[in-house]
């Protein structure tokens, strides 16, 4: 059966669904029992299973990780859940030399099964320290898994994926998807790690994106269908490992390519998948490929200096049009909003 949950319930759906279905997994972060259970998603959970599998932890993320890969090694599955992708830096000696190579450092002999939530996003003035995008960080470390869903149904299945998976996960959500609403089964399924979804099929541009991006490429996709432009949209959905063999199968139809990323374009993901197909599908370019992402600088915190930081649907079918050498004015297709920094009028998160 079919249930309309947003994105937010989605991910709290699967933290249900797994804490009953096995004992061993235990959920704990900051602000995880506080009054708003981190934007919904873990509302319920302390009422339902208790304070000794749903706590709050202490500011001490380096620390915590290290309970994290400790309870792993004694069969105990951990979800960390960090209310900002910023604050777990202070993890990254745990996580990277840790976590991340356990499993290879002694032979497949030893499992770290550990999820961890990270949220990440934009607006409201939180500038350089409170919005940045390093997706790009994790998937560089070989033994993690890095996932970043779009949709509530994707986000419940991978989540569930995530949890049951052997090794360390990264599940990293954008804020401004935790209000998306969707269609999600009301039961126990998962969506394999690791594969792309083409989720817009057309002939004349291949557009791959991820995370909230996937959001602005299907806005500009409804405008550039008016134009009578169709393209194919890959939903990378995981960024460690990248589903390459969908976009290689995309890409030798289209012969055109835009990548789409939320974060700096410099040594990004989007420019890995740009170099991957400039190195082994060359011949079938018909342009040169482009990364569409953040400029190499610090998130600005200034209204007016995050006004043009931002990729979005307009710059992405202006780019399409240059790429297909369409010249046309598309200034009356847009619809002006009025904040610049929420997702829309129905956007009412406190953070």
């Amino acid at each position: 059966m079919l249930k309309n949950k947003t994105f937010a319930e989605a991910i709290n759906d699967a933290l249900f669904t797994s804490m009953k279905k096995d004992k061993k997994v235990i959920c704990y972060g900051l602000g995880i029992d506080d009054p708003k259970r981190i934007f919904g998603t873990t509302k319920g959970l302390k009422e339902k299973f208790g304070p000794k599998r749903v706590f709050d932890m202490p500011t001490s993320e380096n620390a915590m990780t290290g309970v994290a890969i400790g309870l792993g090694l004694n069969g105990y599955k951990s979800v960390m859940v960090h209310q900002r992708l910023d604050f777990f830096l202070l993890a990254m000696d745990q996580l990277v030399n840790g976590a991340a190579k356990w499993h290879y450092m002694f032979g497949g002999q030893k499992n770290v099964p550990i999820t961890i939530r990270l949220i990440i996003g934009r607006g409201w003035g939180q500038g350089p320290t409170h919005s940045q995008s390093l997706h790009s960080w994790f998937a560089h470390i070989p033994g993690l898994k890095v996932v970043m869903p779009t949709s509530p149904k994707d986000a419940k299945g991978l989540l569930l994926s995530s949890i049951f998976d052997k090794n360390p996960v990264l599940f990293i959500e954008h804020r401004w998807l935790h209000n998306l609403e969707g269609n999600v089964p009301d039961k126990d399924y998962r969506v394999p790690i690791g594969k792309a979804k083409n989720i817009i099929s057309g002939k004349d541009i291949t557009i791959v994106s991820m995370s909230y991006m996937t959001i602005e490429a299907m806005r500009a996709i409804k405008i550039l269908n008016k134009l009578k432009i169709k393209c194919d949209l890959i939903d990378l959905r995981t960024i460690s490992p990248i589903d390459y063999d969908t976009i290689y199968k995309s890409v030798k139809k289209t012969g055109k390519l835009i990548v789409l990323d939320i974060g700096n374009s410099n040594v990004s993901v989007a420019s890995e998948i740009v170099a991957n197909i400039s190195q082994n599908l060359f011949s079938y370019l018909h342009c040169a490929p482009e990364v569409m992402g953040l400029p190499n600088v610090p998130v600005p915190t200034s209204f007016n200096l995050t006004k043009d930081f931002y990729p979005d649907s307009k710059s992405i079918v202006t780019s399409v049009l240059k790429k297909l050498k369409i010249k046309q004015n598309i200034d009356n297709l847009f619809t002006k909003q009025k904040f610049h920094d929420v997702p829309g009028d129905w956007f009412n998160e406190p953070y």
